[in-house]
């Protein structure tokens, strides 16, 4: 049986400083929903006259900063989002619901990605953005060829440029996509991970096992670099109770940062996991293996973002690699990464055996 979250547990739950929707995006439905939803809990919307955002965010970098990440806006996804893309290793398709998170992770992997300043916009056209699936059933070329992972069918992740747990309860959109996914009667699967814990509104919905939640996890010594989000204990209880009702569930232990006692402290986290979702029936678990990495560019951002923190960001500790964009990235040194790898596959093959590794990276 499933065990209730603890009385006194608070979960996170984001509360903007303001509201705003576009034009186009009060054209649907949607999108009156979630207006009229941060209106109900007191958050004041602003009705704006076209489709353009316009802030006037203060010119002090930080302030600016607070100002756009306490913002979120209501559009609608542009047409570029409806036609998907591939997302290696991860999944066959990238699906967006929105784009942005209310997180404060110090080692944010949207930071010098997206343009402009960190608001985040949620989609509004949901309606658009589910029928533009349909087309792509079956054309997977990541996951749904891979002789290892072909059972899933075609893949779409939802939580590439969002977590969309952290909005879910302004929006309702990961709900609406989990039922859409539920009643596709086909050979598909939607992915999100989270670093959010209440799952509350998504335990009874008709999810047909057709999507896996992961936990996105770090040792809890770690979460000064993840600010604004649930503790980790309380992502594995949420992880658990996803699982008891029937969902596929998977751990997504990102990014794997080699801090001084790196060793004790991940083999504590996968024994807490291992704890948690020990005696769960029928459970359908995946490990996804994350090192951490970073751009000249999103060091620069994150600095500016942070400027207070800790977390290693050197590019003399690091390896230089080119991406398939041409562009730069810095990761750990190749020995370091062979050990890395060799640990978190003997431990979990150890401590919580009934993972399936999907990849490293």
């Amino acid at each position: 049986m499933d065990r209730p979250a603890p009385r006194e547990q608070r979960l996170r739950s984001w509360r903007p400083r303001q509201l705003l929707i576009t034009r186009s995006a009060r054209e649907h439905a949607h999108g009156r929903a979630i207006a009229e939803r941060a209106a109900a809990r007191g958050i004041p919307v602003t009705e704006l006259p076209g489709n353009q955002l316009r802030l006037g965010l203060p010119e002090d970098e930080r302030r600016a900063y607070a100002a756009a990440k306490s913002t979120l806006a209501v559009v609608n996804a542009p047409p570029s989002k409806l036609r998907l893309q591939p997302i290696a290793p991860s999944a066959d398709w990238r699906v967006d619901l929105a784009e942005g998170c209310p997180a404060h992770c110090a080692y944010c992997y949207l930071a010098g990605s997206l343009k402009g300043p960190p608001i985040t916009r949620v989609y509004a056209n949901l309606d658009e953005i589910t029928a533009a699936l349909l087309p792509y059933l079956g054309q997977g070329r990541i996951t749904s060829r891979s002789a290892a992972r072909a059972h899933e069918g075609t893949t779409f992740e939802a939580s590439c440029y969002t977590d969309p747990l952290a909005l879910e309860p302004l929006t309702g959109s990961l709900a609406a996509l989990i039922r859409f996914f539920g009643a596709w009667e086909a050979d598909v699967q939607l992915r999100f991970t989270s670093k959010f814990a209440d799952v509350s509104s998504l335990l009874d919905l008709p999810h047909g096992g057709r999507t896996r939640m992961r936990a996105s996890i770090n040792p809890p010594g770690y979460h000064r670099f993840e600010a604004g989000t649930d503790p980790v204990a309380a992502r594995l209880r949420a992880l658990r109770r996803m699982a008891a009702a029937g969902y596929k569930v998977g751990l997504t232990i990102a990014p794997i940062i080699a801090a001084d006692g790196w060793r004790d402290a991940y083999a504590a986290l996968i024994a807490a996991a291992a704890t948690q979702l020990r005696d769960v029936p029928n459970l359908d678990l995946t490990a996804e293996l994350i090192t951490h990495r970073f751009t000249p560019g999103s060091r620069a951002v994150l600095a500016s973002w942070y400027p207070g923190s800790d977390l290693e960001m050197d590019p003399e500790q690091r390896a230089e690699k080119r991406t398939k964009f041409a562009g730069t990235k810095f990761v750990y040194p190749p020995e370091l990464m062979k050990e890395l790898k060799a640990f978190f596959h003997e431990e979990l093959a150890a401590t919580l055996p009934q993972a399936r590794i999907l990849y490293w990276t």
